[in-house]
């Protein structure tokens, strides 16, 4: 039988690459920088000259829409894949933005496997008394479109380390691509090996979808986003008219289901470090092991019309007024040949540093990636417009006096796209630091496709995220606040958790047990032209944000908790919500194991344990902010940096070094990805999939194993308990 899903279990919720011509690309950037950077000195000029007594209030009434939007066209002006000039190019602009400001700023570079595209082709053979059919496997340009010259220099679509080889099989259509897909059609007789499985997005990603198809016995696989998810209402048309995807348009993306860099697995990719060898590294389960193509929806619908077999079941088929989507396989041939280079390249990441007054020794991390599939308008570099406009704003304060008691750190992350590579190596580098030393990550990945925040943390930064959402305005209605539109937007306003892989959190998170959130103004999971090349500066001014408003209401969000988290005295961590969720997802344990011999009383010690300490704390936290209030305590006491200490390390005690079930580079026990879809949270992943695994097998062993998973949340949860407490046994 099929794996259940651990999620929907226990969840709350080239060629080698040829260098673009320095002369085209350099000038252009450095222009627009130049008019960014003469917009900031008139702001400065024009700042009032005394320190506002409201940091937070003068903050806000520093942003920039115009800001925003010139860093945004300057960095998509050209497709900038990670590992290749162009994105080196943008590395160069994000730092001379930060040096700019008068931020110390620098670049770390790695050398990492990356992946390209140097051969690919796939033709249909229809059967008798039908032509066959080659597709040219191109995005059309649009009408009228600002980007048609650059985008000749975009990457030919293409999956990150798909395998090499050429297949000719007959087609088999599996709806999403998920493990009950599979399943479904061998039930029904349709035998999936050595076959061809075409797919579409949007229940799971394109590395999963590739990994389900492997495990049926198919030889070679196609993704496509089908108009369903990214079409819009039959006659509504496509961008450039509307906000979705032209038929023509192809999402790409990475197979690899690892993290970092595959030469490097669970450590740095530092110079001279030891590494796997490209072919090893290739040879592991992470990677697809069959050949395949990313494909636009209107090539998937030319192999669609000629499948045979039973028709497909009501939820496998497309949008209404579609063609019938059939099973198959066959008549339809696919002849698919897809050949990669697999090569070391080098990625940089870039930094900025505001050093800490007080605590230059405790650091508040704000971090967003730079490389993109193609422009990266929206996906990422809403973020790194945002990131920088949020820099700019800062370095005012500065100039009016400012200086954080913590240090922030801004980073710019390289090849995210691949496997959140850069980001991942600089944590396993700077892992020990960090663990010791690191206040909150507070990550922006795609900042702005739609007028909704979605926000995601971990929980002791809820109440954080709240009361900053009541501040901003919301950028789309100045009579109320961004707290409100979300409210309104949602029957049951939810703060979504960080358990999964899908941005450059999951490190910080899940690797070291440090404090997170993640931003994004959308309206849902994702938005229409994702890792295609309509996601451009077009694009983004005219769907995802026509006025700029909403970059700095990101901006905005971002950048007040970052003040609060590096200013306040007392570090504003709440542990309560954390009681609460814990107890939610202790009872859903203790129904799915009902029966068996599981028992969950060690778990709900533990999470008694943690609310009294969460108790304490808070406690301890109102004694002394009122002897801080009455000047009976310094600001420097001992008493303050103890509590601090022990508001961080928390998190980090709900990590375990041996990792969680079946995935041992995730480290936290209390959230982390499905093991079925890396993009999904599950809430105690490792119970998650010890239950599945034993429901599958239904023995003594596997139960037990169940129980040893319980035991080790539960003596996770009473490490932070003891942690918050401050006291040894």
């Amino acid at each position: 039988m099929s794996r259940p899903d651990a999620a929907s279990l226990l969840s709350p919720s080239p060629p080698p690459f040829k260098p673009h011509r320095r002369g085209r690309l350099l000038p252009s950037i450095l222009a627009v920088l130049a008019a960014a950077a003469a917009l900031f000195l008139l702001a400065v000029l024009r700042s009032p000259p005394t320190p506002s007594p409201n940091l937070g209030s003068l903050f806000l009434s520093l942003g920039s829409n115009n800001t925003a939007a010139s860093h945004l066209r300057a960095l998509t002006l050209h497709p900038h894949v990670a590992g290749t000039k162009a994105n080196s190019l943008t590395a160069a602009y994000v730092l001379h933005a930060f040096s700019s400001l008068s931020i110390p700023s620098h670049i770390t570079p790695y050398s990492v496997l990356l992946s390209y595209p140097v051969h690919r082709s796939l033709s249909l053979s229809a059967g008798p008394g039908r032509a066959a059919k080659s597709f040219s496997l191109t995005q059309d340009t649009y009408p009228s479109d600002p980007y048609a010259r650059a985008a000749a220099e975009v990457t030919p679509t293409f999956f990150a380390y798909s395998a090499s080889g050429s297949v000719s099989a007959e087609a088999v259509y599996a709806n999403y691509g998920r493990e009950e897909d599979f399943a479904y059609l061998s039930s029904r007789g349709v035998d999936v090996a050595g076959r061809v499985a075409l797919a579409r997005y949007g229940r799971i990603h394109c590395e999963d979808i590739v990994h389900n198809a492997r495990a049926a016995g198919a030889a070679a696989a196609l993704v496509y986003p089908d108009p369903l998810e990214y079409g819009g209402s039959a006659g509504e048309g496509s961008f450039p008219d509307s906000r979705w995807l032209p038929p023509s348009g192809v999402q790409v993306g990475s197979l690899f289901r690892g993290v970092g860099d595959p030469t490097t697995p669970m450590w740095a990719s530092s110079e001279g470090c030891e590494r796997v060898s490209v072919e090893d590294a290739m040879a592991t389960d992470d990677m697809p092991g069959i050949p395949a193509l990313p494909v636009s929806a209107r090539d998937a619908a030319e192999i669609q019309q000629v499948l045979g077999g039973a028709e497909a079941p009501a939820d496998w088929q497309g949008r209404d007024g579609s063609p019938v989507y059939r099973l198959g396989p066959g008549p339809a041939v696919l002849n698919l040949t897809y050949q990669g280079n697999d090569t070391m390249a080098t990625i940089e990441n870039v930094f900025a540093v505001i050093e800490g007054a007080e605590e230059p020794d405790r650091y508040v991390i704000l971090g967003n990636h730079r490389d993109a599939w193609t422009f990266g308008a929206a996906d990422p570099n809403s973020g790194t417009a945002a990131m920088i406009e949020l820099a700019q704003r800062f370095s005012m304060l500065q100039k009016q006096g400012w200086r954080p008691r913590r240090t922030i750190i801004f980073c710019s992350w390289d090849a995210e796209e691949y496997g959140l590579t850069g980001s991942t190596e600089w944590v396993e580098e700077n892992r020990e630091m960090l663990s010791t030393r690191a206040v909150a990550y507070l990550n922006i990945d795609v900042s702005v496709v739609g007028p909704v925040l979605l926000p995601s943390t971990t929980p002791q930064l809820d109440e954080l995220l709240l009361e900053t959402i009541k501040l901003v305005q919301d950028p789309d209605n100045s009579s109320q606040t961004v707290y409100d539109s979300w409210v309104k937007a949602n029957a049951s306003p939810k703060i979504q958790r960080l358990g999964n892989g899908g941005s450059d959190y999951a490190a910080f998170v899940q690797h070291v047990g440090i404090p997170s959130t993640n931003l994004i103004f959308g309206e849902g999971p994702g938005y229409p032209v994702y890792h295609s090349l309509y996601d451009d500066f077009v694009w983004v001014e005219k769907f995802a944000d026509p006025g700029f408003r909403r970059h700095v209401a990101a901006a905005s969000i971002w950048g007040i908790m970052a003040l609060r988290l590096a200013d306040e005295e007392i570090i504003p961590f709440d542990y309560m919500s954390y009681t609460t969720e814990l107890e939610a997802y202790t009872k859903v344990v203790e129904k799915e194991t009902e029966g068996t011999t599981v028992s969950c009383s060690p778990l709900y010690n533990s999470i008694r344990a943690l609310k009294k300490a969460a108790t304490k704390v808070n406690s301890e936290r109102k004694d002394i902010q009122r002897e801080l209030s009455s000047k009976q305590l310094s600001k420097d006491s001992m008493r303050i940096r103890g509590l601090n200490d022990r508001l961080m390390q928390a998190e980090r005690a709900f990590t375990n070094r041996e990792g969680i079930f079946k995935q041992a580079w995730y480290k936290h026990l209390i959230y982390g990805p499905s093991e079925q879809n890396d993009w999904d949270t599950a809430s105690y992943p490792g119970i998650a999939d010890a239950i599945a695994t034993a429901r599958s097998s239904n023995t003594s062993a596997s139960w037990k194993l169940v129980q040893h998973e319980v035991h080790r949340v539960a003596r996770a949860v009473a490490q932070a308990s003891a942690v918050l407490s401050g006291s040894l046994t």
